[in-house]
């Protein structure tokens, strides 16, 4: 026998003289942890629990909160009571004080076969309108933007927890040993950061890996980002210092979690800059497909390198790709730190904000499609809360909205959903939820089910207790499953 006692996976590496390099080390194998998963989980990392809807995420996330009210969630009753007070009791948990009812500055029209309300805020979205899956229920989550937010990507407002994406590449792994399997597009450094999409307490190989800067354009992703070991070395010399590295690791303890996972990050930045730069590449794009994207015009440019980026990344196999609508409107004289955020401005705000995205992402859904991947490919689109029917106090001729959590809308799209439809509703003012309450655990199992993920089993053993995304809630919403 080659081994006289049972040998460590890096001792054996080490032994057989195979080094890091020669294997699809994400996929083949999980690092060590301070945890490990529980055997509740019933099947091991990297195999669904049952057949699958969707193999890919993108998540398009609209920091600040988007108005439910002056977008998708259509509300008559608005204009009538315009500038009368709420006849209904208010949430006492708020953020700021607020005024009377407020009526949207836009009108809404049905779109599509389906006739799924928008406002005129979208121009372009109705092109795509019958495949989406609104879902008008959304609720329960945090007032502030810090803890909403962790709590949309991580469960918890409360605590460390690790990310939506963390849970889909631990769980499912990726199709490309070179590139990771989820990756965070110019994400915020805002309201709780990296934490947003880190791995918290499991394996560091599953936390997201951030491509561009967050607030800045994306024009500047490059290929030279991936360069991550010395600039003045050459592919051998990287090798090398890999292989170096690996053979001084192998002297050490067996279980320091932190040194293996160190090692993985170097392998995988290796084995990126072979393929990271084919990936990046949008000049490899035709000029109408860019076009289709909205890249090389105002306002549009910037989204539209984020939305065709991410197209490129899932169908070279990446799991999890979140692209980010972050950043401040402060240059365009809108006093917010935060894209949507329009406690004042909200006409002038909101516009801005539909004319970036509307294009690049109704682009992007006829772009999967056209290419056969919008079926495999679960699309959504969301921010951390909503915003109240109400004006916020104070605005004057600039009014806005306030931070609402009792019920707002997101959308799906592809990946097993049933497109065209609306799921849930809010009451006739939009402050309450009404019908079929779909919290962030619910909407967390949701995407998991969609994935062939159950929830319940998708768990991680850390602190003497078993952690999984949802907690102890999270019911499937099976009537939007296609």
């Amino acid at each position: 026998m080659l081994f006289q006692q049972p040998a460590s996976r890096r001792t054996m590496l080490n032994r057989l003289a195979l080094g890091f390099g020669g294997l699809a080390f994400n996929a083949l194998l999980q690092s060590d942890s301070i945890g490990e998963p529980t055997k509740s989980a019933g099947l091991p990392p990297g195999q669904p629990h049952f057949a699958p809807r969707a193999k890919n995420v993108v998540f398009l996330f609209m920091q600040g909160g988007v108005s439910h009210v002056d977008t998708f969630d259509p509300k008559p009753e608005l204009d009538k009571y315009d500038g009368r007070e709420p006849p209904f009791q208010r949430a006492r948990v708020k953020f700021a004080k607020r005024g009377n009812l407020l009526k949207s500055p836009w009108k809404f029209r049905p779109t599509g076969e389906s006739g799924l309300p928008m406002s005129s805020l979208w121009q372009h979205l109705p092109k795509v309108a019958d495949e989406l899956c609104m879902i008008h229920s959304v609720c329960d989550t945090n007032v502030a933007h810090g803890g909403a937010t962790m709590k949309l990507f991580t469960g918890s407002d409360l605590s460390v927890r690790p990310s939506l994406g963390s849970w889909i590449s631990y769980g499912l792994g990726t199709e490309n040993a070179d590139l990771p399997s989820y990756i965070n597009i110019c994400p915020s450094s805002l309201h709780g950061g990296v934490n947003n999409w880190g791995a918290a307490f499991l394996p560091a190989i599953h936390q997201g890996v951030p491509l561009g800067t967050p607030g800045y354009p994306s024009a500047p992703v490059s290929t030279a980002r991936f360069k991550y070991m010395n600039p003045s070395a050459d592919i051998r010399l990287e090798r090398l210092q890999i292989d170096l590295m690996q053979k001084l690791a192998a002297e050490q303890s067996d279980t320091n979690a932190e040194l293996n996972a160190r090692l993985q990050s170097f392998e995988l930045a290796f084995r990126m800059q072979m393929a990271a730069p084919k990936a990046l590449d949008l000049s490899s794009e035709s000029k109408s497909t860019q076009q289709l994207y909205g890249i090389g015009s105002e306002p549009t440019d910037d989204f539209g390198r984020q939305c065709l980026l991410a197209r490129r990344l899932v169908e070279r196999g990446v799991r999890f790709v979140q692209v980010n609508h972050a950043g401040s409107l402060k240059s365009q004289g809108i006093p917010t730190n935060e894209q949507w955020d329009q406690h004042s401005y909200l006409e002038k705000g909101h516009a801005v904000n539909a004319a970036q995205v509307d294009l690049p992402i109704t682009g992007f859904l006829q772009d999967l499609k056209a290419r056969g991947l919008l079926d495999e490919t679960l699309v959504i689109w969301a921010g951390e809360f909503g915003r109240t029917p109400t004006s916020q106090a104070g605005g004057g001729k600039n009014i806005g909205r306030d931070h609402h959590t009792d019920g707002f809308t997101i959308w799906m799209a592809g990946g097993g959903v049933k497109g065209g439809i609306r799921y849930g509703a809010t009451d006739e003012f939009g402050y309450y939820t009404i019908q079929d309450r779909m919290t962030l655990h619910d909407m967390h199992a949701t995407i998991l089910h969609l994935l062939g993920l159950d929830h319940t089993h998708l768990t991680w053993h850390y602190a003497s207790r078993d952690f999984r995304l949802t907690d102890v809630y999270g019911n499937v919403a099976h009537d939007i499953i296609a």
